[in-house]
């Protein structure tokens, strides 16, 4: 199946024939084999596939919170294989932002203080102004002096993806964003995230199981056995849940052998 991930000059994250293998020469596996993809400014790409097709690497990878065994990932045109893990944290720190299915917020600290966290650990001294920005792009203006545990889980979220947002990042990753939170709730924040590509400019790559999450996307790219196998632009819940069900019984076939 032919897909259109080819090399953009203008993507502000491009994977080249990137491979990722684990373990020694007898029981290598690969997790990804030989992935091509480009990610345009404002654009909101959901990556789906079966349950081991490669999703997480390919996330891993792509944020440079993993090496890759063979191809080239580059942000914006910096290649991350010619980075040092100082030059490469540094870039993660200022350029990508991360959005996963834990919260991950520090319980002690307020709404305020989780989100300009990594302006401060950046050595950065937070705007007021962009800090009250953010808090309100995310509905949380008025939470700012709270804590965690005052907050529900989809505010929690809210507070999370803020945290993602106030370095102004080249890129958003988001690994099941929705993944521990009511349906009602899921809908909040992912038309967050869908805001946050139309009125900011925002890049956005979310990995996701979930058909309805994906139809916020304006393409889903599928996965299977390490590479990348197709994709569907403006996807609709309906027709994102046909593609998988088929994409399942291909994994199945090329598991056994059988085509």
């Amino acid at each position: 199946m032919r897909h259109t991930n080819e090399n953009h000059p203008s993507a502000v994250v491009q994977l080249n024939d990137v491979r990722r293998t684990y373990g020694g020469k007898r029981t290598s596996v690969a997790a990804l084999d030989g992935v091509t993809a480009g990610f345009g400014r404002a654009s909101f790409t959901a990556v789906m596939g079966p349950s081991g097709s490669g999703k997480s690497t390919f996330l891993h990878c792509a944020a440079g919170l993993d090496r890759p065994t063979g191809g080239s990932v580059l942000i914006e045109g910096q290649d991350l294989g010619e980075l040092s893990e100082v030059e490469l944290t540094r870039l993660r720190r200022e350029r990508v932002g991360f959005v996963f299915q834990a919260f991950n917020l520090l319980p002690a600290l307020t709404v305020q203080d989780n989100v300009t966290l990594p302006l401060r650990l950046a050595g950065r001294r937070p705007k007021p102004a962009l800090v009250r920005q953010v808090l309100d792009q995310v509905g949380l203006g008025e939470r700012r002096k709270h804590l965690p545990a005052e907050l529900s889980g989809g505010q929690q979220q809210r507070v999370a993806i803020a945290r993602a947002l106030v370095t102004r990042p080249a890129v958003l990753f988001a690994d099941e964003p929705t993944g521990a939170l009511d349906t009602h709730t899921a809908r909040d924040v992912l038309g967050l995230l869908r805001g946050s590509v139309d009125h900011a400019g925002q890049t956005v790559v979310m990995v996701t199981h979930d058909p309805v999450a994906a139809s916020y996307a304006d393409r889903v790219v599928f996965l299977a056995d390490g590479r990348l196998v197709g994709e569907l632009p403006n996807p609709t819940a309906e027709a994102v849940a046909e593609r998988m069900t088929h994409l399942g019984a291909w994994a199945e076939r090329t598991a056994t052998g059988v085509y």
